[in-house]
């Protein structure tokens, strides 16, 4: 795999968040910004770096601003800020903007800088306005209701139920708020699980490509080759993973905007998948034998970029979670009917509980934290099997191993 450059993919993430980035120094002026943050608060990313915090504060608490800036610096630490209260932020425009800030302290070069994650939450605030809107209105409605019922309760039966129905539209009507309401919970709570894995995966290839930048600058005799070249190595693994998590967030981000679709073709299964495993005995863990098996007819007519990438996950996570000198079977197999393929390892197993939720954005077994991934893995795995009308069976045992095994349709070429 070519090695990227680390400066441009931090740069490429920074200024392609979906969520505002600003960088500040501890006197408030702002060193970075990125477009989205710029975007939303209706300036060029230049332009917010000639101003300083308090310039994006509302009048109303600015003056104040630069002591509970500066007390924050004294005791800097990870947090969400303003819980409990409602935070704005003021535009180019001077109009205020309700947002949600999130607050980090980082140190570059012995200098400390705060990072500030915002979120603008201008529909979630509307959201919650119209749901005390409607809820004023039902307690409107249900007063007229009672303070007229005596009267109600003297006439036919026919204007009873007229009413009665009246009822039940508004509390449809309020079923429906709640659960656009707590949609848009689920989005924030996604967001932030985004956020803390995001941060904790990028952190750890980038400290080993720092630590490793700054030692192989201390081996500069021929006899230190060894080391220079064990340091290199680190770098280019750092670099590697950081790239297949950029990938897996590439992926995710066409499949949820509907930009990926199968392309079918008639290709050779073995060819294909003889080809992801050779590939994979150059990164397999020591002593990790890759063993495949082919069954069947060799031609098939499907989406070959899709089924390469599926494969090229499931033997990933099986290298991944298995340990050093078991073996990792592959097999695949066509017939009349079905195209099967299935990779079973030896490794640390899946719980029962885990499993109903392994196919889920960013999550991660409970055996699996100390285990470096994105969780979107197999998330990517199941909308590729879909968009290929294909199952997915798993089974597993804890400290047993895992098989996975997906069957497609085998379906002939359509005739032209």
């Amino acid at each position: 795999m070519d090695s990227i450059d680390k400066f441009e993919l931090i740069d490429t993430l920074f200024n392609h968040a979906t969520e505002g980035i600003i960088v500040a120094d501890t006197k408030g002026s702002i060193r970075l910004a990125n477009h989205a943050a710029a975007g939303m608060l209706g300036y060029t990313s230049e332009e917010l770096q000639q101003l300083v915090i308090e310039d994006l504060i509302p009048d109303s608490i600015r003056g104040k601003h630069h002591h509970y800036r500066e007390n924050y610096h004294q005791h800097a630490h990870s947090r969400p800020m303003g819980v409990g209260l409602d935070l704005y932020a003021r535009k180019k425009t001077g109009d205020l903007m309700p947002v949600e800030i999130s607050l980090s302290p980082i140190e570059v070069k012995k200098e400390r800088l705060i990072i500030a994650f915002i979120i603008d939450i201008t529909f979630r605030k509307q959201i919650e306005l119209a749901v005390q809107d409607k809820q004023k209105e039902l307690e409107r409605v249900a007063a007229a209701l009672i303070a007229t019922n005596e009267e109600l309760e003297k006439k036919v039966s026919a204007r009873t139920k007229v009413l009665q129905e009246a009822i039940r539209e508004l509390e449809r009507s309020r079923n429906e708020l709640s659960l656009a309401l707590e949609k848009a919970k689920d989005l924030n709570d996604l967001k932030s699980r985004f956020i803390s894995m995001a941060s904790h995966e990028f952190r750890t290839p980038l400290t080993t490509i720092l630590s490793s930048a700054s030692l192989i600058s201390e081996y500069v005799d021929s006899s230190s080759n060894e080391k220079r070249i064990k340091h290199i190595n680190r770098i280019k693994s750092a670099v590697n993973n950081l790239n297949d998590i950029l990938s897996d967030f590439l992926s995710i981000s066409k499949l949820e905007e509907g930009k990926v679709h199968a392309e079918y073709r008639t290709f050779e299964l073995p060819a294909l998948a003889n080809e992801v495993v050779s590939d994979f005995h150059l990164t397999a863990k020591a002593g990790q034998v890759i063993a495949y098996e082919h069954k069947g007819n060799n031609s098939i007519y499907l989406d070959s970029k899709l089924l390469k990438n599926i494969l090229i996950n499931l033997i990933s996570n099986a290298i991944k979670f298995t340990a050093e000198h078991k073996t990792i079977q592959v097999r695949t197999r066509v017939d009349a009917f079905t195209i099967s393929l299935e990779v079973e390892d030896q490794g640390i197993g899946i719980s029962d509980e885990d499993q109903k939720h392994l196919f889920e954005r960013f999550y991660r077994g409970k055996n699996a934290f100390n285990i470096q991934g994105t969780g979107l893995g197999l998330h990517i795995v199941g909308n590729y099997v879909d968009l290929m009308k294909g199952h997915i069976m798993l089974h597993s045992e804890i400290d047993k191993g895992t098989t996975i095994k997906i069957t497609f349709p085998n379906q002939a070429k359509p005739s032209t």
